[in-house]
C-alpha cells in the first residue's frame, strides 16, 4: 500500500475518491441469478476435476500393484513376452496418454462462463454505492454498528452478518470520503469483533492504523495517542505509527507549555486541537426529515385527528364510480393529503413494472439554473416513463386519475415509475417550480405542476415513508393505494408546506409510480380564488 503525508508528522493511507452509484433491486435480483449460474458452473468444474483425479487415481493404483509385483523379480517378469510387450506399450503410449490427461484443463467451461458473466458484475463504484447506502441507513434510522453487523434489522427475512472484513471495508469507504465519524464507528466495530475472537484476514494493526487517524482528525488527541501506543505494542517497528506517536507527544507537550504560560485573556492563542463538529449540512431540515422517517416527530394532534375521515368517493358522480366508489382516507389536513385504497390492482402493477423494467435508468432532476437533467446524490432511485398510448393499462390508469381528481390529464407528464432499492431515497424537495425557477417547465408549455398523484406499487418491510418535514407528516407505503395532494393553491401560488421526501428503504424494495398534473387545462376544473393562499 502507498502512503503519503497529509500534514507535518502525520502519515495516513492514500485514498481514492469514488462517485456514488445506485443499483436497483431489479438489477440486484438479476445478479443473484447470475451468481447462482456461476455456482452451478463452478460445481460442474469441480466434478470434472474430481472425475479426472479419479481416473488418475485408478491408473496409479493399477500401476502400483503391477510395479510392486514386477520389482520383486524384474528378470522373470520381463522374461514373459506379454509383460515385455505391455511394458513397452505402457511407457511409449499409456504414460503419454496419462500426461495428456494430467495436463488437460477442465476449467475451460467455467472460465468461459465467468468471462461472459463478468460484464454484468458490479464495479468499484457499485460497491462504494452499496457501502454508502448502509451508512445512510445507519444515520437515518439511528442504527448502531453492532445492530447492523449482526443483521438485527426490522422486517428481515434472511438474516445476514458482517464480518471483520466487511466492517473494515465500510470504514475504508467512509475514510475515502473524509467521513472520519463513520470511519471511527466501523473500525471500532471491526476491532470489537477481532477482540471477540473472530478469525479474519484483517489484523488489528491495520484497523488501529485507520482508527487512530480517524480519531485524531476529529480532535480527540488523547484517544489517538492511546490507540497509536496500542498499535505499537502489536508492531513496535511500525514506521508510520512511530512517526505519529512522536508528533502526538510533541503537540501535547506544546499544549501543556502554552497552558502553563498563557494568561486567561490569551486563551485564543492555545494550540489545542478543537474537536470538529458536524459539517454544515446542505439540508436544513435534516433532523426533522430523519425523525419522520423513523416515525418520530409527527405533529398530528388528537383534535385535528378527529377531523380526518374515511369516505366513499364517486368522482363527482362519475359513471365509473357510482356503483363502485373509490375508498378515500384523509392522511393529513394542511396540506390536504388523501389516500385512495385498492385503487390499482396487482395485475395492473405487474404490467406497469414489466413495461418499466427494461427502461429503468438513474433518476434525474432538472437543474434550476441550466434546466438540464442531471443525477444528484440526494435522489437515489431508478425511473422510467410510460405513455398512455403504448399500453391500454397505462391509458386506463391515466383516465382513473382524471376521473377521481377532476383534473385534465392531457397536459400531465407521462406516468413515471420509480424503483428504490435498499438505501434508495429522494431527500426533501418540491414538486412544483418556485419563483426563482421560471423556466423549469417552459418546454412543456403546460404551466407549473398543480398536483401530484403517487401510486404505491409495493409494500416495504422497513423504511420508505413519504414525509413532509414542514408539517410533520409521514405517509407509509401500502401496496395498491395512492396518495394525492395539490402543490399549488387555487391562486397558482406554490404551497411550500408540500415539501416532501422519500425516506431511504431500510429493508425491502419500493416501487412507486407518479403522475404530475399541470396547470393548463384546469382553468375551469379548479378556478382561481381571490386569496393568494387558498
Amino acid at each position: 500500500m502507498i502512503w503519503h503525508i497529509l500534514i507535518v508528522g502525520i502519515l495516513l493511507p492514500q485514498s481514492l475518491a469514488h462517485p456514488g452509484f445506485f443499483t436497483s433491486i431489479g438489477q440486484m435480483t438479476d445478479l443473484i441469478h447470475t451468481e447462482k449460474d456461476l455456482v452451478t458452473s463452478l460445481k460442474d468444474y469441480i466434478k470434472a476435476e474430481e472425475d479426472k483425479l479419479e481416473q488418475i487415481k485408478k491408473w496409479a493404483e493399477k500401476l502400483d500393484r503391477l510395479t510392486s509385483t514386477a520389482t520383486k523379480d524384474p528378470e522373470g517378469f520381463v522374461g514373459h513376452p506379454v509383460n515385455a510387450f505391455k511394458l513397452m506399450k505402457r511407457l511409449n503410449t499409456e504414460w503419454s496418454e496419462l500426461e495428456n490427461l494430467v495436463l488437460k484443463d477442465m476449467s475451460d467451461g467455467f472460465i468461459s462462463n465467468l468471462t461472459i458473466q463478468r460484464q454484468y458484475f458490479p464495479n468499484d463504484e457499485d460497491q462504494v454505492g452499496a457501502a454508502k447506502a448502509l451508512l445512510r441507513l445507519q444515520d437515518t434510522y439511528n442504527l448502531d454498528t453492532d445492530t447492523i453487523s449482526k443483521g438485527n434489522l426490522p422486517g428481515v427475512k434472511h438474516k445476514s452478518f458482517l464480518t471483520v472484513e466487511d466492517c473494515f471495508e465500510l470504514g475504508k469507504v467512509a475514510y475515502t470520503e473524509a467521513d472520519y465519524y463513520h470511519t471511527e464507528l466501523w473500525m471500532e466495530q471491526a476491532l470489537r469483533q477481532l477482540d471477540e475472537g473472530e478469525i479474519s484476514t484483517i489484523d488489528k494493526v491495520s484497523v488501529l492504523d485507520y482508527l487512530s487517524y480517524a480519531v485524531y482528525q476529529q480532535g480527540d488527541l488523547d484517544k489517538a495517542l492511546l490507540l497509536t501506543k496500542k498499535l505499537l505494542e502489536l508492531d513496535p517497528e511500525h514506521q508510520r505509527a512511530n512517526g505519529n506517536l512522536k508528533y502526538f507527544e510533541y503537540i501535547m507537550a506544546k499544549e501543556k507549555d502554552v497552558n502553563k504560560s498563557a494568561s486567561d485573556d490569551q486563551s485564543d492563542q492555545k494550540t489545542t486541537l478543537k474537536k470538529k463538529g458536524a459539517a454544515v449540512d446542505y439540508l436544513p431540515e435534516r433532523q426533522k426529515y430523519e425523525m419522520l422517517c423513523r416515525g418520530e416527530g409527527i405533529k398530528m394532534t388528537p383534535r385535528r385527528q378527529k377531523k380526518l375521515f374515511c369516505r366513499y368517493h364517486d368522482g363527482n358522480r362519475n359513471p365509473k364510480f357510482i356503483l363502485a366508489p373509490a375508498k378515500q382516507e384523509d392522511e393529513w389536513d394542511k396540506p390536504r393529503i388523501i389516500r385512495f385504497h385498492d385503487i390499482i390492482s396487482d395485475a395492473e402493477i405487474e404490467i406497469v413494472k414489466d413495461l418499466a423494467k427494461p427502461r429503468l435508468r438513474r433518476a434525474t432532476i432538472s437543474n434550476p439554473i441550466t434546466g438540464d437533467l442531471e443525477t444528484v446524490h440526494y435522489r437515489i432511485s431508478k425511473s422510467a416513463w410510460l405513455s398512455g398510448y403504448e399500453n391500454p393499462v397505462v391509458s386506463r390508469i391515466n383516465m382513473r386519475i382524471q376521473d377521481l381528481t377532476g383534473l385534465d390529464v392531457s397536459t400531465a407528464e407521462e406516468l413515471q415509475v420509480a424503483n428504490y432499492g435498499v438505501g434508495g431515497q429522494y431527500e426533501p424537495h418540491f414538486d412544483f417550480a418556485r419563483k426563482d425557477e421560471p423556466d423549469a417547465f417552459k418546454e412543456l408549455g403546460t404551466g407549473n405542476r398543480i398536483a401530484t398523484w403517487l401510486f404505491y406499487m409495493s409494500d416495504v418491510s422497513a423504511g420508505g415513508a413519504t414525509v413532509f418535514p414542514e408539517v410533520g407528516a409521514s405517509v407509509w407505503p401500502k401496496k395498491g393505494t395512492a396518495v394525492f395532494w395539490y402543490n399549488l393553491f387555487a391562486s397558482g401560488e406554490g404551497d411550500y408546506s408540500t415539501r416532501h421526501a422519500a425516506c431511504p428503504v431500510l429493508v425491502g424494495n419500493k416501487w412507486v409510480s407518479n403522475k404530475w398534473l399541470h396547470e393548463r387545462g384546469q382553468e375551469f376544473r379548479r378556478p382561481c380564488t381571490l386569496s393568494e393562499l387558498e
